[in-house]
C-alpha cells in the first residue's frame, strides 16, 4: 500500500532501490528483487490489451478511486472496472446482501423496496451471486435503476455461470468490478475479500435474509464495524433465514419496513 500510494500510476519507474528499501522497510536484497520484477511487468501492453476489452484499472492513488472504499481496512490496491465507472461516485449507494438460498420473502421485499429506491436514484451494489444478489441486480435493472456488481475472480470467469448473461449486460450498461485480473478464476478465499469491497463502496448495507454466522451475517457485522449504516429486514422469530437479521437488529442495525426508512438515512448521509 505504501508503494502504490507513493505513485500516481503503477507504470512509471520505481524509486531507486535505496529509497524503495526505506519506503517499504525491507532488505536491500528484497528491494532489488522487487525493483527487477516490477520492471518486468509490461504495463503499457497490458493497458492497451485491457482497453481493447473495455476494461479500466484504478490504483489506490488515482483520482477516480472511490473515496468511500479508501476508508475500509486494507482497501484493494487495484480495481479492474468494466462499464460505467461514474456509478462508483453517485451520491447514494446501497449494498444489498442476503442468502444464496433465500426464500420468496426476499423476492417480495426487494420487489417492493428497490423500484422506489431506483426512482430516487439510489445505486444498488451487490455481489452477482445466486439468490439475493441476483434478485437485487435484476430488480434494479428492470425498474430502470443503476447497479454495480463486485465479483470474485476476473471478468473472464463469471461465477455462477448462469449469471454470465446478466454480467455481460451489466458490463455494457452498468458496472462490474473486481480486484483480480480478468483471467483469474474465482476461489473460495476471494469471496470474503469481495465482500469488503461491496460494503466499502456503499453508504449503507441492506440485509434481506441471513442465518447466524453466515457469510452475509459476517459481511454485515464487518460493515457495522466500518461505520456503515446497516439496515435489516425483520423476519419471523423461528425462521432460520431471519436469525441473522433479527440478531443484527438487536446489535444496532436499523429495522426496515419501507423504502422511506432507507431513503431518509441515505439523504442524511
Amino acid at each position: 500500500m505504501k508503494l502504490i500510494s507513493s505513485l500516481q500510476d503503477p507504470s512509471p519507474v520505481l524509486p531507486p532501490i535505496s529509497e524503495l528499501q526505506l519506503l517499504l522497510s525491507i532488505s536491500f536484497e528484497k528491494a532489488s528483487k522487487l525493483h527487477k520484477e516490477f520492471h518486468s511487468i509490461p504495463f503499457t501492453r497490458l493497458k492497451l490489451h485491457y482497453a481493447d476489452k473495455g476494461i479500466e484499472w484504478l490504483t489506490l492513488a488515482d483520482e477516480g478511486y472511490p473515496d468511500l472504499l479508501k476508508e475500509v481496512y486494507d482497501p484493494p490496491l487495484l480495481l479492474f472496472c468494466k462499464g460505467r465507472t461514474d456509478l462508483m461516485h453517485t451520491p447514494m449507494k446501497l449494498a444489498v446482501i442476503g442468502a444464496r438460498k433465500c426464500t420468496s420473502y426476499t423476492v417480495k421485499v426487494l420487489s417492493q423496496l428497490i423500484p422506489s429506491l431506483s426512482h430516487h436514484r439510489v445505486t444498488i451494489i451487490s455481489g452477482l451471486a445466486r439468490g439475493a444478489d441476483t434478485i437485487a441486480h435484476e430488480t434494479a435493472i428492470s425498474s430502470g435503476g443503476r447497479t454495480i456488481g463486485v465479483i470474485a475472480g476476473g471478468f473472464d470467469h463469471i461465477y455462477p455461470k448462469e449469471n454470465a448473461s446478466l454480467a455481460s449486460y451489466m458490463m455494457d450498461h452498468h458496472l462490474l468490478i473486481s480486484e483480480f485480473p480478468p483471467y483469474t478464476r474465482p476461489e473460495k478465499w476471494q469471496f470474503p475479500l469481495r465482500n469488503r469491497i461491496i460494503s466499502g463502496l456503499s453508504h449503507a448495507v441492506l440485509v434481506t435474509e441471513a442465518q447466524r454466522k453466515s457469510g452475509t451475517y459476517i459481511t454485515a457485522d464487518y460493515a457495522l464495524n466500518e461505520g456503515r449504516d446497516v439496515f435489516c429486514i425483520p423476519g419471523p422469530l423461528f425462521a432460520p433465514m431471519s436469525e441473522g437479521t433479527n440478531s443484527l437488529i438487536q446489535e444496532g442495525a436499523k429495522m426496515v419496513v419501507s423504502p422511506e426508512d432507507i431513503l431518509q438515512e441515505l439523504s442524511r448521509l
